[in-house]
């Protein structure tokens, strides 16, 4: 009779997570699951129940946002439903999250099995690789497979959907031992060496360009090649932009970080871009937020260069001029090693003209925004921009902040650009993805806050992105990570509302109010600290009293709806909805 030990296949699957170097499992504990939830405790890895599966995922990826080591999402079959939008997000962000189903029975696969549905048809679309464990022995190899998918490439989501009945069965402890490879511990990801002729000519571009820039993506965040790409900005001195809604690559204090690549939410960009006689983007994709690549965004007589580390990122860019396969981080040490020979054709006043328009942009914003908030018509009531200023002025250098909403996370950006030129330093920022899903702002605080407990974290939230996810905010008590929460309370969808008024003929807005909701008191009962603000001055010290306070806190803010400029930009009355 043989000794070895059994274990049921929940166990064989913590086990090959844990070899894979995953240390957090984020999820809504169902009996699909337990066999798993068994592994994990004896595994010892960290798990964090959630009271949503949504909040599961969206934890599990603002972690890996900032970590840049996969986490996994396990839910439960009807659970894989609530993750979906979470799942989406992810896939948006390129963020390398392992979803894990815990699924309806294999051996009745087709014939109606308890909680059935066809989970790996769903999350197919939203996942670079979406699978079936067929048989317990093959569990680490799936998952070895899952594994390198997510975090090599074009880094993503991956979802692995594991039968009940293989989830609660037994097998050897020592199953697939005996088959290579003997170890499936994590490798590091693979990285794309450029094509030395391709690469010479692109290098040739650069020294013959007389206004060049450069525009790093998310490809640039998640190769580890934001400081590469600083050094290559500071000694060849072009103007560095980040792609909107990804995460932040430079310090806004950076001599080369100029704002973001966004002619809306940053006006002198659109001056850049269309002066430049080089576009560098590394890292991103011509899609809707870089007009696919064409003109007016990027002029006609502007050679466009798109640098990516994977083949994926590439076939987005069919309307660059030159495309170049290659790890931004190599892209970036070509770049520096031509030195001096690099500002060879060079306009002498370029990076300091863009420095300039940067500085003179800061100021005008600053005397717009006063402007318009002293106005009668504004009735004293506070400003959006005003509002998310004097968040930043409150915290300290390194804080952490997140943005959520339409308009709100709209003036944010704007805010963190203005304030970050006035010398805060903050440690990160998270927000929205290409999406613009709304509820993920408390997650992605709880993310932040866990991995910076000694930090203040903040996050800015609409109301109506607090009420699609705030209820989260239970696990931030749960897990004892007290979090400020500041509510840009305008009474309602603010961005679709102004959408509303420019386009129906009526130019009125329709079914987007809210009722008065008292954010800050729903804090205190839940055994938090909560201020009511409703006058600029008070800004400020309310979230001071909230940072001393030491639990997690509410400071909603009754902030007046201003349009933002994308809105006002990206809709005209009637001809048009919104964005391409």
């Amino acid at each position: 009779m043989s000794d070895v030990r059994k274990i049921r296949g929940g166990a064989l699957l913590a086990r090959a997570l844990k070899e894979k170097g995953i240390e957090h499992v984020f999820t809504l504990s169902g009996g699909f699951c337990n066999p798993a939830l068994e592994g994990f405790m004896e595994c010892q890895m960290k798990v964090v129940n959630c009271p949503h599966e949504q909040v599961a995922g969206h934890l599990a990826d603002g972690h890996t946002r900032i970590t840049r080591k996969p986490a996994v999402c396990l839910v439960g079959p009807e659970g894989f439903a609530n993750a979906v939008p979470a799942m989406m997000e992810a896939w948006g962000e390129r963020s390398p999250v392992i979803f894990v189903t815990g699924s309806s029975t294999l051996k009745r696969q087709g014939a109606g099995g308890f909680k059935e549905i066809d989970d790996v048809a769903i999350a197919a679309p939203l996942t670079k690789y979406s699978v079936s464990i067929t048989d317990g022995e093959r569990i680490g190899e799936f998952v070895d497979r899952a594994y390198k998918v997510a975090v090599n490439g074009y880094p993503g989501a991956v979802h692995l959907s594991l039968p009940v009945d293989i989830m609660f069965s037994s097998f050897s402890e020592d199953v697939g031992l005996s088959e290579r490879p003997f170890e499936l511990s994590a490798e590091s990801p693979a990285r794309a060496w450029p094509e030395p002729r391709r690469l010479q000519q692109i290098l040739a571009k650069l020294v013959a360009a007389k206004r060049p820039i450069l525009i790093g993506g998310h490809g640039v965040w998640w190769s580890g090649a934001e400081k590469k790409l600083e050094k290559a900005g500071c000694k060849l001195r072009i103007p560095v932009y980040n792609i909107p809604y990804h995460q932040k690559l430079l310090s806004e204090q950076s001599d080369a970080y100029m704002g973001l690549a966004d002619i809306h939410q940053y006006h002198p960009s659109k001056d850049a871009f269309g002066e430049a006689d080089l576009v560098l983007m590394v890292g991103g994709r011509l899609d809707n937020q870089m007009n696919f690549g064409n003109p007016p965004l990027f002029p006609r007589s502007a050679e466009l260069v798109c640098v990516n580390g994977s083949h994926e990122e590439i076939d987005f860019n069919r309307a660059a001029d030159v495309t170049l396969l290659c790890d931004p981080g190599a892209f970036f040490d070509a770049l520096v090693s031509l030195g001096d020979a690099a500002r060879a054709g060079r306009d002498g006043d370029w990076f300091d003209l863009n420095r300039r328009r940067r500085v003179e942009w800061v100021a005008k914003m600053h005397a717009d925004v006063d402007a318009e908030a002293a106005t009668p018509e504004f009735g004293g009531r506070i400003h959006p921009l005003h509002l998310a200023l004097d968040v930043q002025d409150a915290m300290q250098d390194d804080d952490w902040l997140v943005i959520d909403g339409g308009n709100t996370h709209f003036w944010s950006e704007i805010a963190v650009n203005m304030a970050g030129s006035g010398g805060r330093k903050l440690g990160g920022v998270l927000h929205p993805g290409t999406f613009s899903l709304l509820g993920v702002g408390v997650s992605f605080a709880l993310s932040a806050k866990n991995l910076n407990p000694d930090r203040n974290v903040v996050l800015i939230s609409g109301d109506g992105a607090f009420l699609s996810g705030g209820l989260s905010i239970e696990t931030a008590f749960q897990e004892g990570r007290p979090i400020t929460v500041v509510i840009d309370n305008n009474g309602g969808l603010d961005c679709i509302s102004q959408q509303q008024e420019r386009l129906f003929e009526s130019g009125r807005h329709f079914a987007t109010d809210f009722r008065d909701i008292p954010f800050h008191t729903m804090f205190e009962g839940l055994g938090g600290h909560g201020e009511l603000v409703t006058r600029r001055e008070e800004i400020i010290p309310a979230m001071k009293r909230a940072f001393a306070s030491g639990k997690t806190a509410c400071v909603n803010v009754k902030a007046k709806g201003v349009i933002s400029p994308i809105v006002l930009a990206t809709t005209s009355k009637r001809d048009k909805a919104s964005i391409e």
